[in-house]
This record gives structure tokens, C-alpha cells and sequence, in this order.
């Protein structure tokens, strides 16, 4: 994995795009190096969560690295599209480990794609966010089209992607396509804060929740139907017995 780095802090997995000096843009390797390296940290029991971010100040993610594919054909690109779907995009959003994303300066085209498969974001104040696939003739192929307007709406969604413009991080907070936005220095800091807030919980209840939010944008799923089967698989786990003994108890649970 020469592309990334990784490194744990207790229970929380950070990994980090190790390309600066291309913007941390995501080429075929990257894709798949990440893609490895979530789907191990979703394997791992002591992993409760996990933090995608950017090396440098000036990118997470600054788009697919165009050279290797601009002379694709048709069923080349489809093929592109369906293997970073299947390898990365897909598996991100369907981890059940939060997936947080740090989001440190230019997060455009596959970037953008990449922070809106994580179950949260949080943007540096200098962040710029967008999706300028049009420019060039062509349209986001990693899921852009359809998570950006489950994340702020089809006006919004519409306007960011015929526009191609970028955005800035506070006006992506007010629309809902981040969760938080801080200084660049602060970056890293509130993404832990925010996976400590969520490692103390119950790692399988966390994933059962992940499950049905998931399937409320499933069409061949009941969102509902899927709440009530997760909400009864729960009260066979011990973590259901910790947590409802330890609040009998007055105590804090010890989930493992």
C-alpha cells in the first residue's frame, strides 16, 4: 500500500493519502490500496471506527487522476465506474464501522465522491468542495450523482453538478454536506473527538443503525421493516445485556 499510510490510536483507524504532490488524487492503486485497507479495518474487532483524510494542507482528495483514463472507451470507462463502486465507494458507505472523513483543502470530482461515502464530514476551514466532472465532458462516476442529492437535495445536487463551480466549507455545512467545519489545525483533533464520542457506544448496535440508514436509500429494501428486524437482532447481543445491566446499575457500560 504505497499510496497510503495507516496508523491507530486506541480503537480509531486513521488512513491517510499519501500522494501531495499529485493533490492525493486517486488513481487505479489508490483506489485499490484504500479500498483494502477499509474493508481490513472493518474486519478488525479492535477498529470502532475510522478516519480517511488527506497528507498535506492543501488536499484530501483533488479528483481522479485523469492521465490514466482520458483515452478509455466506452466499456473501459463503464468498467472504471463499476470495479471503484464495487472496491472503494460502495464498500465505504456499507463499512460497519463509522467512517469518518477529515477533509483538508481541495475535495473535488472522486474526492468529493470519496468524503460523501463516509458516514460523516468534517471540512477545514479553507476546504473547497465540488464536482467539475461537466468541464470536462463527462460526469461524477463514483456515486456523486446520487449521494450529493440524498446529502442536500436535488436543486442543490443539480446546480453543483451542471455548474461544476466549488464550493466553500461553510456553505457546504449550511446545506448539509458536512457535519462540521474547523480550522485546518483542528482538523485531525475534532475527527477524534468525534470517533471517541462514538467508540464508547456499542460497535454492533453502531452497525446495526449503519444497516438501516443504509437501507432507507435501498429501493428494494423497507427502511422500516429493516429497523424492526435490526431493532429485535439487538436484544440477543451481550451488548444489549451490558447496556441495559450497566444502566440498571447506574454504571457506564463496558462494551467490548
Amino acid at each position: 500500500m504505497s499510496n497510503i499510510k495507516i496508523e491507530n490510536q486506541d480503537s480509531i483507524r486513521i488512513i491517510t493519502i499519501t500522494r501531495p504532490d499529485k493533490l492525493n488524487a486517486l488513481n487505479r492503486e489508490t483506489i485499490k490500496d484504500l479500498g483494502q485497507a477499509v474493508s481490513e479495518a472493518g474486519s478488525e474487532s479492535s477498529v470502532k471506527c475510522i478516519i480517511i483524510t488527506g497528507e498535506g494542507e492543501k488536499a484530501f482528495v483533488a479528483g481522479a487522476d485523469i492521465s490514466e483514463f482520458y483515452q478509455y472507451n466506452q466499456e473501459e470507462a463503464k468498467n472504471l465506474s463499476k470495479v471503484g463502486h464495487d472496491t472503494l465507494f460502495d464498500l465505504v458507505e456499507n463499512t460497519e464501522v463509522p467512517v469518518i472523513a477529515a477533509i483538508n483543502g481541495f475535495a473535488l470530482g472522486g474526492g468529493l465522491e470519496l468524503a460523501m461515502s463516509c458516514h460523516i464530514r468534517v471540512a477545514s476551514s479553507n476546504a473547497r468542495m465540488g464536482l467539475p466532472e461537466v468541464s470536462l465532458g463527462v460526469i461524477p462516476g463514483y456515486g456523486g450523482t446520487q449521494r450529493l442529492a440524498q446529502l442536500v437535495g436535488k436543486g442543490r445536487a443539480l446546480e453543483m453538478i451542471a455548474s461544476a463551480t466549488m464550493i466553500k466549507a461553510d456553505d457546504a455545512h449550511r446545506m448539509g454536506l458536512v457535519n462540521h467545519v474547523v480550522e485546518q489545525e483542528e482538523l485531525i483533533n475534532k475527527s477524534i473527538e468525534l470517533a471517541k464520542g462514538i467508540i464508547k457506544n456499542s460497535k454492533t448496535a453502531i452497525a446495526a443503525a449503519i444497516r438501516c440508514v443504509n437501507a432507507s436509500y435501498d429501493k428494494d429494501v423497507n427502511g422500516f421493516d429493516k429497523e424492526i428486524e435490526e431493532f429485535g437482532k439487538c436484544f440477543t447481543s451481550e451488548d444489549f445485556k451490558e447496556g441495559t445491566a450497566a444502566f440498571l446499575e447506574k454504571r457506564k457500560p463496558n462494551f467490548n
